[in-house]
């Protein structure tokens, strides 16, 4: 359960003005032709969910309905909104992982707006700038909620990308039950100390190895992201080609071949697939990480062959995000490090009462001087290079929220330089990220290995 504090109850209390009187403020963004839309309905909630083969597992968290939480389609620059009512007998909130909008809207308590208590609600109102793959989950309470569920998928469409013959979505995600389909402990303080606490079932759209659909011979749109908490994913297609045209939400700059690709929690990955000609054929994606390769999901080819070619995608349009000035950026530099301080009593989205993890060698919130200082200030409308080194035996998907950056170089790998929200640094490498501060506010970043990010590695930056 999330810890409180009257330190915490304090800043709650200074946000709720800001937060809950946004109406205005917000409107005026979307300049005179604004209209405020229908908000959609999410009632974060518990409820019973087959999952496992053996029963019903009890104590899942999700939103408004008795499954998955809804895959949310929405329009890029148009205006959303959403209405969370919480239903749990705890506090949560929303954050909306990838999206580059009001700082107010994060989801983050404390940092962004107040804890949405039992019973309560809130509104979130944003326009999306960018098209892609996205998802949304709690920042509360977190590697709980997000265990037990509450992971849902978020597209943001642009009616300028090319036309595919399918699409289809997938959450990839696992779940620590017992034999018992009930659930056990969420993590060992032992493996939170390492790559973190694996599941023991792992599911695409909570189904075990489902199957789709999609025409033989055609032009599939595969959406994917990783909402597991810990996982680390080498993906791979067997039986079709694929090639990778969106990471994170943003087109790649040059399309590749899926070989096998590594990706993380918080990723999302968008594929074009060619479909096999042959009716009834099966195409399989399998992770091929670790000692026992896991089929995922599967895709089976339809009727007759529409003999169609990869080469017939059209581009997808580049997101708005602005290009960093390498010429004038100033450096950042950022350590990924272990730790062996005392757990904090408080933290973002509460602690798990270890501290394992910690950037440039300060466990959030840490035993400083100014123990909730920001890791950087940062001048609006300036370049910034994060200088991000990983000198721990372990593998981080680090995410930043509110804005977007630019990989530039990595001491460990040849890279694309594609534009990202969530970069995963391998031991001992050190990466180069650029990013313009765009956009105002207190902006986390951490590991979306949640363990690591409760246990200490994370810290946020101030854009002012």
């Amino acid at each position: 359960m999330a810890q409180f504090s009257r330190r915490n109850l304090l800043k709650a209390s200074a946000l709720v003005a800001g937060a809950y009187g946004l109406g205005i403020g917000a409107a005026a963004r979307f300049g005179p032709a604004f209209a405020q839309p229908k908000p959609v309905l999410l009632e974060a909630r518990s409820t019973d969910a087959a999952l496992a083969e053996t029963a019903a597992t009890r104590g899942v968290m999700t939103y408004g309905n008795d499954g998955m939480p809804p895959t949310l389609r929405i329009a890029k620059g148009k205006p959303f909104a959403a209405r969370l009512e919480n239903r749990l007998d705890e506090p949560t909130t929303i954050h909306w992982h990838g999206l580059r909008i009001d700082n107010r809207m994060d989801g983050v308590p404390f940092l962004t707006q107040p804890y949405v208590y039992t019973g309560d609600g809130f509104d979130y109102l944003f326009t999306p700038p960018d098209a892609g793959t996205f998802w949304y989950h709690p920042h509360c309470n977190t590697l709980t909620q997000m265990g037990r569920g509450m992971t849902g998928m978020l597209i943001v469409e642009d009616p300028d990308d090319p036309v595919f013959d399918a699409e289809i979505a997938l959450n990839l995600r696992d779940w620590r039950l017992g034999g018992n389909g009930q659930f056990i402990e969420q993590f060992k303080a032992r493996d939170a100390a390492k790559a973190g606490t694996y599941g023991t079932l792992r599911t695409a759209n909570w189904q075990r190895e489902p199957q789709y659909d999609a025409p033989a011979g055609g032009l599939l749109r595969l959406r994917l992201v990783i909402s597991d908490v810990t996982r680390i994913y080498s993906l791979k297609l067997n039986g079709a080609e694929a090639h990778v045209i969106a990471i994170d939400g943003n087109p790649v700059p040059n399309r590749f071949a899926l070989d096998f690709l590594m990706i993380g929690p918080g990723q999302r990955l968008d594929l074009a697939v060619r479909m096999p000609d042959t009716e009834g054929t099966i195409v399989e994606l399998e992770d091929i990480r670790g000692s026992k390769p896991k089929i995922l999901a599967r895709l089976r080819a339809t009727g007759p062959s529409l003999k169609r070619d990869l080469r017939d995608i059209g581009p997808l349009g580049r997101n708005p995000v602005p290009e960093p000035d390498l010429g004038t950026a100033q450096d950042i530099p950022l350590v990924l490090s272990a730790t062996a301080e005392n757990a904090a009593v408080d933290s973002i989205c509460g602690t798990l009462g270890y501290s394992f993890w910690a950037i440039n060698k300060r466990p959030w919130p840490g035993d400083t001087a100014d123990p909730t200082a920001p890791l950087a200030e940062m001048k609006l409308g300036r370049s910034y290079v994060l200088d991000v080194a990983n000198p721990t035996p372990h593998i981080h998907p680090i995410h930043m929220h509110g804005m977007s950056f630019k990989v530039v170089s990595s001491s460990a790998r040849p890279v694309q330089q594609f534009v990202s929200d969530t970069y995963l640094i391998l031991p001992d490498e050190k990466v180069q990220l650029a990013v313009v501060a765009d956009n105002p506010g207190d902006w986390v970043f951490h590991c979306h290995i949640i363990e690591h990010q409760k246990t200490g590695m994370t810290g946020y930056l101030r854009v002012a």
